[in-house]
């Protein structure tokens, strides 16, 4: 069994194995016409139940061959042009190179002693991102597994900040289209039910400022602590930014900390021409960026920024096996003093492959193209009868329903529209997301792929205007 360990006995095996497995991805990759099979879960759970775990195949060749049967077959393309449901992006080549490199190598990113490369140059691209949102000097912050870990982390340093004994006095203040980690990060912060404090938005999905300012207001008024006010650049469902600059004026006058989960929206930190949509961002205390949305990278690449690099002594604790407390005297860099997580993937590594191929104008360029893309498909949508846009993008992300001339019943357009998005997605022509709106069902365009053109839209929303017609005519037979 030794023979499976990679090391220098190995190299070889190591070579023909990753080559053949990369051979077969890159044969699935250019021959999928469809991002999905339509396979239900009926049809692949006993394809994966009948696996015996305990009775191994010896063979790198039959287990991708079995692979092929019980994944790569029926997976989600997101590099496929019709993909269009949810944030999720097709990857370049320069991370997925980084991505091989550091599963090779398998650096664990908490300590200086277990990857000394490693830690500079997670630090190099926190660095590089704080001058991009236009943080000072002081700024710091670490890689994380994602905006939920980001966003809690960012209210762990607020919580802590604020600096109250009694938790269920502590508020937040957050939009009402604002992503559900905020009140999950409240519950486990150990804040109270009534934590998270939800601020109505305007037309265009953004917080209304004179709102949150009298919630502000009232809760200083009854004895309360206005802990943190989590701003949006980039809502999940609608792609809003809410006014950060008002937002931060705010914050300012209240003493409240800034955050803005900007997961969806930091691809506008590398824009060539839309970087102004997010002004404002530099005066926020912290900052969450997924480079895994929007610059193109493989799951995971997420980091949290700080405006404070004091701050993130509240995520510091030291071990003596690990991290003892000399080693900030002795100046020795362990990313773990501001980490939720201790062993830690170098995700790091396909970002700076990816700035050092592409550089940061190419992955903006990237970015603007489907914002670009998001622009044309909202005239398209408006200017089509058969269905109703919510709102123009600010970002990539487009919400609209069918609705149908012949029928006034909404719950019979909500039927209309689930039905639609279903058969959509069994028939793995394209696949789109949905929402609720107002209480109703609406669908939604999420636009992360650059190859994805405005015949694909218009394609794809004859498909769904053609099952929720074929819904209402079977639902109209069937009354008859």
């Amino acid at each position: 069994m030794r023979s499976h360990l990679l090391n220098d006995t190995t190299a070889d095996r190591y070579r023909r194995s990753v080559t053949e497995g990369v051979e077969r991805v890159a044969a699935k990759l250019a021959t999928t016409t469809r991002p999905f099979t339509g396979v239900t879960v009926d049809d692949l759970t006993p394809r994966i139940e009948g696996i015996d775990l305990d009775k191994p195949l010896h063979d790198t060749t039959a287990v991708l061959d079995e692979l092929e049967e019980v994944y790569l077959r029926d997976a989600i393309y997101f590099h496929h042009p019709r993909y269009l449901a949810h944030l999720n992006c097709p990857v370049v080549i320069p991370a997925v190179l980084g991505e091989a490199v550091l599963s090779a190598v398998n650096s664990s990113l908490d300590t200086w002693d277990q990857s000394a490369g490693g830690t500079l140059i997670e630090r190099k691209l926190i660095d590089w991102t704080n001058e991009r949102i236009g943080f000072g000097p002081s700024a710091d912050g670490v890689f994380t597994s994602g905006g939920s870990q980001s966003n809690l982390q960012a209210l762990l340093l607020a919580r802590e900040e604020a600096k109250s004994d009694h938790l269920a006095d502590l508020r937040i203040f957050a939009s009402e289209v604002s992503h559900f980690s905020v009140k999950k990060s409240a519950k486990l912060l150990g804040l109270g039910p009534d934590a998270v404090v939800s601020i109505p938005v305007d037309h265009d999905k953004r917080m209304q400022t004179l709102a949150l300012a009298r919630e502000l207001e009232r809760c200083k008024e009854n004895g309360l602590v206005p802990m943190a006010v989590a701003a949006t650049a980039g809502t999940t469902d609608f792609g809003s930014i809410d006014p950060l600059p008002e937002v931060a004026e705010l914050c300012s006058q209240f003493g409240t900390w800034m955050h803005v989960d900007a997961a969806y929206g930091c691809g506008l930190l590398a824009s060539l021409k839309n970087r102004g949509r997010i002004d404002g961002i530099e005066r926020a205390d912290s900052v969450t960026v997924d480079y895994h949305k929007s610059f193109f990278q493989p799951v995971s690449s997420s980091a949290l920024l700080v405006r404070d690099v004091a701050t993130l002594r509240h995520a510091t604790y030291h071990a003596e096996y690990l991290n003892p407390r000399r080693m900030v005297e002795e100046r020795i860099p362990n990313q773990v003093d501001k980490s939720l997580q201790t062993t830690r993937r170098f995700d790091a590594l396909k970002l700076w492959m990816t700035l050092r191929v592409m550089g940061a104008d190419g992955i903006g360029e990237l970015f603007d193209e489907v914002c670009d893309l998001a622009a044309q498909g909202w005239e398209l949508l408006a200017a089509d009868p058969r269905f109703d846009v919510v709102v123009e993008p600010s970002l990539s992300t487009l919400v609209f329903r069918v609705v149908p001339s012949a029928v006034t019943d909404p719950a019979e357009i909500d039927r209309a529209n689930l039905y639609a998005r279903k058969a959509l997605f069994a028939s793995g022509d394209a696949v789109v997301a949905g929402t609720k709106v107002g209480g109703r069902h609406y669908l939604k365009f999420t636009l992360l792929n650059p190859e994805t053109t405005v015949d694909d839209i218009a394609a794809v929303l004859d498909l769904i205007a053609g099952h929720a017609e074929q819904y209402l005519g079977d639902s109209l037979d069937r009354a008859c």
